[in-house]
C-alpha cells in the first residue's frame, strides 16, 4: 500500500479541551439537539440499529458496550461512531464513572476519520439536552417542581440542564437508594443553584409524586414508577428506560419517543409491549422532532400526562460532537495527531 505525501492528521479532544469549548454547560448541546431533530424529521442522516456487546459475566442489564454509528447529511455532512461501554460494578471496584465513551467522526467525502473525541461528557449533556428540548414542548409552562430519581453522574447533567435552561424550578425532589450518593448530588448542585430548594425524599415516590417534571436516572432493571404517582399535568423523561410500569404507556395522554425503530426492540417496555400486542406506532403520539419542528402539537393542556422515552440515537451524539470539531478548529483547541505517524 502507498503512504499518501500528505500524511492525513486526526484531532483530539479530550474533556478537558471540551470543557474548554463551553461543553460543561447545557446551551451547545440544546442548539445542536434542536438541529439534529430537525435533521431527523428531513430524513438527513442514515442510523443503523445499534449492536449491543455482551459476553459471559455481565451480570447487569448495564454491562455492555454499544456501537452508535450514523451519517449526518446537510451543509456539514459527516459521519462518526460513538463506542460506549458500561460496567455496573467500575464506581465501587474502580472508583471510575459507571460509563466510558468515545466519539469518532469521519469526513463524508473521504471517509477518513478526521477526529477522536471523550465522549462521556458528549453522551451524558446531549441527553440531559433531550430532556430539555422535550421539557419546553411537553412539560406544562412555568412548572416549579422536578423530581430526580437517581443520583449519578448522568442525573447531575440532567438536573444542572433543565436548572440552567428553566428558571422557573423552585425545588428538586430527589431520591437514591444510596444516602450519600443523594447527600453528594445535592453538594454539588446546591452551592451553584443557591435559589433551589432540594428536598431528599424518602422514597421515589415521594419525589414523584410532588413533581411537575420527573426525570428517571437510575440502572434499573425491572419497572417500580406506577401511573397513580403522577400527577395530572406532569411531564415524565424516562431516560433511563426499564423504570416505568407498562400501565403507564397505556395510560398515558401521551408517548413521545426520540426514534420508533431505536425504542422498539432489545426487550425494552416499548418492545415488551409491541409483543404483547398491548402498544403500537399507530399508538406512538409523535416521534419527537416532529414535536419540534411543530409537524405534530406538544402539550395541548394543563391536566395531560406524557411520557417521553429517550432511548438515545447516535445522531444526537454525532450531532453534538460535530459542533465541538468546528469550534476546536476555530479556537486551536486540541491536540492533533498524525494518522500514519
Amino acid at each position: 500500500m502507498t503512504t499518501p505525501t500528505i500524511s492525513p492528521n486526526l484531532l483530539y479532544l479530550s474533556r478537558s479541551d471540551l470543557i474548554a469549548l463551553g461543553g460543561g454547560h447545557s446551551q451547545p448541546y440544546v442548539d445542536a439537539i434542536v438541529d439534529g431533530l430537525a435533521a431527523h424529521v428531513r430524513g438527513e442522516y442514515v442510523q443503523p440499529l445499534k449492536p449491543y456487546l455482551r459476553w459471559p459475566g455481565a451480570d447487569h442489564i448495564a454491562d455492555r458496550i454499544i456501537a452508535m454509528p450514523c451519517y449526518l447529511g446537510g451543509e456539514q455532512a459527516m459521519a462518526g461512531l460513538k463506542w460506549i461501554g458500561s460496567r455496573q460494578h467500575n464506581p465501587a471496584r474502580f472508583g471510575l464513572e459507571r460509563a466510558s465513551a468515545l466519539v469518532v467522526l469521519n469526513d463524508a467525502q473521504t471517509n477518513y476519520p478526521v477526529a477522536i473525541m471523550e465522549g462521556g461528557l458528549i453522551s451524558g449533556m446531549r441527553t440531559a439536552a433531550i430532556t430539555a428540548v422535550a421539557t419546553r414542548h411537553l412539560a406544562r409552562r412555568g412548572f416549579t417542581d422536578v423530581a430526580a430519581i437517581g443520583c449519578g453522574p448522568i442525573a447531575r447533567m440532567q438536573m444542572q440542564t433543565l436548572l440552567e435552561q428553566f428558571p422557573s424550578i423552585e425545588r428538586l425532589h430527589v431520591f437514591d437508594l444510596s444516602s450519600s450518593a443523594a447527600d453528594a448530588f445535592i453538594t454539588a448542585l446546591a452551592g451553584r443553584f443557591q435559589k433551589v430548594v432540594f428536598v431528599q425524599t424518602a422514597s421515589a415516590e415521594a419525589a414523584v409524586r410532588a413533581a411537575d417534571v420527573v426525570v428517571t436516572c437510575t440502572v434499573a432493571d425491572a419497572p417500580y414508577l406506577r401511573y397513580d404517582w403522577l400527577k395530572p399535568g406532569s411531564f415524565l423523561s424516562n431516560v433511563s428506560i426499564m423504570d416505568v410500569h407498562k400501565e403507564v404507556y397505556e395510560k398515558a395522554d401521551k408517548v413521545v419517543v426520540d426514534d420508533w425503530e431505536q425504542s422498539n426492540r432489545e426487550k425494552k417496555i416499548i418492545n415488551q409491549l409491541v409483543l404483547e400486542g398491548r402498544f403500537s406506532r399507530e399508538r406512538l403520539h409523535a416521534e419527537l422532532g416532529e414535536i419540534v419542528v411543530g409537524r405534530r402539537p406538544g402539550r395541548e393542556n394543563d391536566d395531560e400526562i406524557i411520557l417521553l422515552n429517550p432511548m438515545g440515537m447516535a445522531l444526537d451524539d454525532i450531532v453534538c460532537a460535530r459542533h465541538f470539531y468546528h469550534l476546536a478548529h476555530e479556537r486551536g483547541i486540541g491536540t492533533q495527531l498524525p494518522l500514519y505517524g
